[in-house]
C-alpha cells in the first residue's frame, strides 16, 4: 500500500518547493509580458511588423512598416528599401512575385533599373494578358537573417513566387563576424533569440539605452573588421545562411508559392581584393622572400614583361598562398597576355581570399546552388555562370557591375534573361497558359526605353560611380587609380539635351502611365528646371496613399 502511494504522491519536499519553482519560473515571464503590454497600450516604441494596412489607390492593402528594420540596426543607420505596397485583392490573371535581397537585388545605384524592372517588361512581353505584380522586397546591409523574417511577412500575400538573390552580406550583415550592425556572436540560436528580444517593445527601449547612435559611412565601417579564409567564424556564417535559406525557402513553399533561388554575380575581372593578409604563422625569413620575390614580379610587371612578373608571381605563391592580391595580380597577367581560361581560377580565388568580404564567395554560391536540395526544394539559376560565360574575359567585370557587387542596367538585363525562361514555367504551370509566340524577347535597348534609361540617367549614375570609388575600402585597392580614370571617362560623355531626355520620359510614361519609378525619376530630373512639374511627378510616384511627398518649398505634404 505504501509502495504504491509513493508513485500517486509526490513527497513532502516536492509538494513544497513545485509551487515555489513554478512561481520563480513564470513571475518573470507574467512581469515581461505584462511590461510589454503596457508599453504598447501606452504607445511606447514603434511596431516592428514588416507591412501594415495602407489604402493603395482607394484599395485596401499592406504596405512597407519603416520601422521594420530598426530591430536590426543601431539607431542613425537604419538603411529603407525602395517603399511598397501591396493590394490585398488579387484578380485573376495576376501573377505575383516578391524579390528578396540586398542592395545588388535592390537595383544600387538606382532601382528603377533594378533586373526586376527588366523581368516585369520581359514578363509583360511573353504574358500580354498578365498582370504582373513585381515587388522588389530588397534592402541596403541586410542578409539571410532578416530575410527569414522578410518571407514569413510576404508568405500571407498570396505570393506566387520568390525570387531570392542574396548572399553579399552573410559576413558583414546583422549577426555576421564582420559586422558592426549588431554583435558578432556567430551562434544561430542567438541570432534568432537576439532578434525576437529586438522586435519587443522591451527590447526597443533596452537596445536604445545601450547602443550609441551611429552615422551610416558606408563600406567604411568595417573597415577594421577582416576575415580571413581559414576564420572558424566563417564557417559557421556559412552554415547560418544555408540554415536560413533552407527555412525561407521552407516557408514559400508552405505557402504554396515557387521559389527561384539565383547565384550572385560579383565583380571579378576589374575589382581587385579590398583587404588580404598572410597566412596565419609566416615566419619572419618566409616574409621577407615572399616581399622581394613580389617586388621582382611588379618591377617586370611594370616593364611590360609579363611572363617574368608571373614567374616570380608564382614563386611568391608557393612561400604563401593566402595572400588575395597575389592571386588577382596573377590573374591580371593572364589577361592581358589573353589566357583568359588560366585567368579565371584565379580571379575566383582572389574574391574569396579577400578579407573585407563584402562580396559573396564561392562557398556562399555553392550554397545557393544547392537550394533545389532542400526538403523543399527551388529552383536554381547560376547566374554567375551565365554572366561569366556572356563576358568577353570569361569572368565578369566592369561591364556587368559597377563596382563590386552592384549591377549596371547592361548585367541587370542579362540577370533577368538568365532566369526568364525559368519563371515562365511558373507562370504557365499556375495561370495554365501558354507565353506568347507573336513577339520576340524584347532586347536590352527596348527596355531601357520603356524604363526611360536616358542619357541624362546614365550620366547622373556614373557620377555617382566615380565619386563612391573615391572612398574607402576602394581607395585601397590595387587598381584603383585604373578604376577612377576609367569611370571619370565615363561620366565625361558629351550631356545629353534636355529636352530630349523628357521626351524620352514622356514616351515611356505613355507607355505605363502607373509605373511609379518613371514617374519619380521624372520628377528628380525636372527639379532644376520646373519645379511645380516636378512635385506633380513626385505625387504620382507615391507607392500608397498618405505617402510623404516633399513639396517645392521643402515641406511634407
Amino acid at each position: 500500500m505504501t509502495s504504491g502511494n509513493v508513485g500517486l504522491h509526490p513527497p513532502k519536499e516536492w509538494r513544497y518547493w513545485i509551487p515555489r519553482i513554478t512561481v520563480a519560473l513564470l513571475l518573470p515571464l507574467l512581469v515581461f509580458a505584462g511590461t510589454e503590454i503596457a508599453l504598447r497600450l501606452s504607445n511606447i516604441g514603434y511596431p516592428t511588423e514588416m507591412l501594415t494596412s495602407c489604402t493603395i489607390d482607394g484599395v485596401p492593402g499592406s504596405c512597407y512598416n519603416v520601422f521594420f528594420l530598426a530591430q536590426y540596426f543601431p539607431p542613425g543607420i537604419i538603411k529603407l528599401p525602395v517603399a511598397y505596397g501591396i493590394p490585398v485583392e488579387k484578380p485573376r490573371n495576376t501573377f505575383r512575385i516578391f524579390v528578396l535581397g540586398e542592395s545588388a537585388a535592390m537595383g544600387d545605384p538606382d532601382p528603377a533599373f533594378a533586373f526586376s524592372r527588366y523581368l516585369e517588361l520581359l514578363l509583360q512581353q511573353r504574358f500580354p494578358g498578365v498582370d504582373f505584380q513585381v515587388v522588389n522586397t530588397a534592402s541596403v546591409a541586410i542578409n539571410s537573417h532578416v530575410l527569414l523574417p522578410i518571407a514569413k511577412s510576404l508568405s500571407t500575400q498570396k505570393t506566387d513566387l520568390f525570387i531570392i538573390y542574396s548572399g553579399n552580406n552573410e559576413v558583414v550583415g546583422p549577426y555576421g563576424p564582420g559586422t558592426t550592425l549588431t554583435g558578432t556572436e556567430s551562434s544561430l540560436a542567438f541570432a534568432r533569440t537576439d532578434i525576437f528580444v529586438r522586435s519587443t517593445r522591451i527590447g526597443q527601449f533596452l537596445t536604445r539605452a545601450a547602443a550609441p547612435r551611429k552615422q551610416w559611412t558606408g563600406m567604411e565601417m568595417f573597415l577594421d573588421n577582416q576575415i580571413p579564409a581559414d576564420t572558424p567564424a566563417l564557417q559557421q556564417a556559412y552554415r547560418n545562411y544555408s540554415t536560413n535559406l533552407r527555412d525561407t525557402i521552407r516557408v514559400a513553399g508552405k505557402a504554396g508559392a515557387g521559389v527561384l533561388v539565383s547565384t550572385v554575380v560579383t565583380n571579378l575581372a576589374d575589382c581587385a581584393p579590398f583587404g588580404s593578409q598572410h597566412r596565419a604563422g609566416i615566419s619572419v625569413r618566409d616574409l621577407q622572400s615572399w616581399n622581394k620575390t613580389v617586388q621582382l614580379g611588379q618591377a617586370a610587371e611594370a616593364a611590360g614583361n609579363l611572363s617574368e612578373a608571373l614567374a616570380q608571381y608564382r614563386l611568391a605563391l608557393g612561400i604563401d598562398d593566402q595572400y588575395a592580391e597575389l592571386e588577382f595580380r596573377i590573374a591580371r597577367c593572364l589577361t592581358l597576355l589573353t589566357r583568359h581560361a588560366e585567368a579565371k581560377p584565379h580571379y575566383f580565388r582572389a574574391r574569396d581570399l579577400d578579407t573585407l568580404r563584402f562580396r559573396a564567395d564561392s562557398q556562399i554560391n555553392e550554397i545557393n546552388r544547392t537550394a533545389n536540395r532542400f526538403s523543399y526544394p527551388a529552383q536554381v539559376v547560376d547566374s554567375e555562370a551565365v554572366l561569366s560565360a556572356a563576358s568577353p574575359r570569361g569572368v565578369v567585370g566592369d561591364e556587368m557591375v559597377y563596382e563590386h557587387v552592384h549591377l549596371t542596367p547592361h548585367g541587370n538585363y542579362l540577370l533577368a534573361m538568365a532566369m526568364l525562361d525559368k519563371v515562365t514555367a511558373q507562370v504557365a504551370a499556375r495561370l495554365g497558359l501558354a507565353p506568347s509566340t507573336v513577339a520576340a524577347v524584347l532586347t536590352e535597348a527596348e527596355c531601357g526605353r520603356m524604363l526611360a534609361l536616358t542619357g541624362f540617367d546614365r550620366t547622373r549614375i556614373t557620377s555617382e560611380m566615380a565619386q563612391r570609388i573615391q572612398a574607402a575600402p576602394f581607395d585601397k585597392q590595387l587598381n584603383h587609380g585604373e578604376q577612377v580614370l576609367y569611370w571619370r571617362t565615363l561620366t565625361e560623355a558629351s550631356p545629353e539635351n534636355p529636352q530630349d531626355t523628357i521626351t524620352q520620359y514622356q514616351w515611356a510614361i505613355a507607355q505605363r502611365p502607373k509605373d511609379r519609378p518613371l514617374h519619380f525619376n521624372f520628377g528628380a530630373f525636372l527639379l532644376d528646371i520646373n519645379q511645380q512639374a516636378a512635385y506633380q511627378e513626385m505625387r504620382l510616384s507615391r507607392p500608397f496613399d498618405g505617402f510623404p511627398v516633399t513639396s517645392p518649398d521643402g515641406t511634407l505634404q
